[in-house]
């Protein structure tokens, strides 16, 4: 049974950095493309990256590009979310997913881990 555990967040001021952590078990994590979203206090889904299964390529969102960079290492099953000039609307609980899908709600994806909280405030 797959699994998906997030860690790294935590509370930073603004313009400050995070690197978050994604391992995966139970599946095999170098097959698929994988997904870092996020929800903010009272709002749904937002999709904020997403790479490939080689990690040769990424997209992003507009809100977040230039300052996010998604990574991943497929020898150590893990995914990645480097975080820079962080903003206090990047608040939320960030989750990482199976696959490249943007789906509504975190039970669509084939895997979807905890969530980490990343909260910007001074």
């Amino acid at each position: 049974q797959g699994q998906l555990v997030e860690s790294g967040g935590g509370l930073v001021q603004p313009g400050g950095s995070l690197r978050l952590s994604c391992a995966a078990s139970g599946f095999r994590f170098s097959s698929y493309p994988m997904t870092w979203v996020r929800q903010a206090p009272g709002k749904g889904l937002e999709w904020v990256a997403s790479i490939n299964s080689d990690g040769s390529k990424s997209v992003s969102a507009n809100s977040v590009k230039g300052r996010f960079a998604i990574s991943r290492d497929n020898a150590k099953n893990t995914l990645y979310l480097q975080m820079t000039s962080l903003k206090p609307e990047d608040t939320a609980v960030y989750y990482c997913v199976s696959g490249a899908s943007n789906w509504t709600y975190l039970y669509e994806y084939d895997y979807a881990g905890q969530g980490t909280q990343v909260t910007v405030s001074s």
